[in-house]
């Protein structure tokens, strides 16, 4: 046998067992953080790992027993740190996209998140009516919150807004047709397709009128006896501009109604409140859909409502109760946080104060002044936390987003901090601040970091300051 293969060999040899790993000081640590199932399939990667890389000549093969095992410890504890910054996790977003669907849409104020946290502790009033010590109805404040803030005669929460869309068309058109102009014929995120969400519900789509301009007539003239629906759908994240032009919803109404069918409004985003101050004009406002003849409406808890993931339909008693009654809704229906996160939320909506209670909305309607100067004052502790590095920061105009699917034309100015530096690319500070504790996620442009506050809460700077500040060491050069 030749040296080198005789060296391979010897090397392999020397290579620690599983069980050997398992007994080290890292391991053992590890151990109570994912139990030893766990850590037995990291310690077998790591080994398998060390083998490949032998047997690739990747790795010395002159080390010796002691230091093979040193380095499956070091290697354990690489993946162990990897292990435990997967699944759900609380991160910073300094992107300046307000309703960030990556990072979970709307993050829940502070009454949401306490009414969460008392639902989830232990038993909860989820079907329960303790004033009269009877069975009560799931969801039944959230429906009576829902009915005062938009005015329709009644109430339904479902899982999300594609779930609400698949019942309303299961039970108002799965035995027949349902008109859409073709210019709202959308796919929105996640590969959420209108056509196709209809085409699960049994009911047969019509298109009509053409992508940039669809009359009344048109929907008029392709009513036939299999007919049982109209539907108009919000765009969300598109807007079709220039020679363009489609009916009211009022108008909508009228004919459905003439012809003895239903109108069924999806809404999107859910705004409660006219939001035209913040340039979200176009945003259909719930309480208007109804007084304008729909039906039925559904509309997003988790955008521009500023609460948890939910499908929220309002509209017409019987119709409403006959979604309620239909065997789809029980497997639609939501959990016991769902609800308690939407009924803190919509009571800061009665009580007229969610621009201040509700982060998204709070986001929005925060000044770029208000930014500008939160982003001076970050800038100055972090220069005299540690002047004298490599890392430049400055100061920059720029655009928040409101994300989505919402507003897609309305980008709020901000005031953004630049982060460079001579031998880190962006990708590489960007990477580094992805993975600090709690990881921060900022965007690139020009070949430059950016960090936008308006997604960044006042309690949370300290920590977005601990991130910058780890970079690359103890220092920080400021730049006028």
């Amino acid at each position: 046998m030749s040296e080198p293969a005789t060296a391979k060999t010897s090397a392999l040899r020397s290579l620690p067992s599983v069980d050997q790993l398992l007994r080290t000081e890292t391991a053992v640590s590890l151990r109570k953080l994912v139990g030893l199932s766990q850590l037995t399939a990291l310690a077998r990667i790591v080994t398998d790992e060390m083998r490949a890389k032998i047997q690739a000549s990747e790795m010395s093969n002159g080390d010796t027993r002691e230091t093979l095992l040193l380095q499956a410890e070091q290697r354990l504890k690489e993946v162990g740190a990897q292990e435990s910054k997967t699944g759900i996790r609380r991160v910073i977003n300094a992107t300046g996209v307000i309703l960030h669907t990556n990072l979970g849409r709307a993050p829940l104020s502070q009454a949401a998140r306490a009414a969460v946290a008392g639902a989830a502790a232990g038993y909860c009033t989820l079907e329960y009516d303790a004033v009269s010590g009877s069975r009560g109805r799931r969801g039944a404040r959230v429906e009576e919150l829902l009915i005062e803030l938009t005015g329709a005669e009644d109430a339904l929460v479902v899982n999300n807004c594609a779930a609400a869309a698949l019942l309303i068309l299961s039970v108002l058109a799965g035995d027949g047709e349902t008109l859409v102009s073709r210019g709202e014929l959308v796919e929105i995120g996640g590969d959420f397709r209108v056509p196709d969400v209809m085409s699960n519900s049994g009911t047969q789509m019509i298109e009509v009128g053409t992508t940039n301009r669809t009359h009344l007539d048109d929907y008029r003239r392709a009513i036939t006896e299999g007919t049982r629906l109209i539907m108009r759908v919000h765009p969300s994240n598109y807007r079709i501009v220039g020679f363009t032009t489609s009916p009211s919803l009022s108008e909508l109404a009228q004919l459905a109604h003439d012809q003895k069918l239903g109108l069924f409004e999806d809404a999107g985003s859910g705004v409660l409140t006219d939001l035209g101050p913040y340039e979200l004009g176009n945003e259909p406002v719930i309480s208007d859909c109804i007084s304008e003849g729909a039906d039925v409406v559904s509309f997003s808890g988790d955008k521009l409502l500023g609460s948890t993931q939910a499908g929220l339909i309002v509209g017409r008693r019987e119709i409403v109760n006959g979604l309620r009654r239909h065997s789809l809704y029980r497997a639609l229906r939501v959990d016991k946080l769902t609800l308690a996160a939407l009924e803190a939320t919509l009571e800061s909506h009665r009580r007229g104060t969610a621009l201040q209670d509700v982060p998204a909305l709070h986001m929005l309607s925060l000044r770029r002044e208000e930014i500008e100067l939160r982003a001076k004052d970050l800038t100055e502790s972090l220069s005299q936390r540690s002047p004298n590095s490599g890392l430049i920061i400055a100061i920059r105009e720029g655009k928040s987003a409101v994300g989505g699917g919402s507003g897609p034309a309305t980008h709020p100015a901000t005031v953004l901090i630049s982060l460079q530096h001579a031998s880190l690319s962006a990708d590489e500070i960007q990477r580094r601040l992805r993975l600090s504790s709690p990881p921060v996620i900022a965007r690139i442009a020009g070949g430059r970091v950016l960090i936008d506050l308006r997604t960044v809460a006042p309690e949370e700077e300290p920590e977005l300051i601990d991130a910058i500040s780890h970079l690359i060491g103890e220092s920080l050069t400021p730049t006028p």
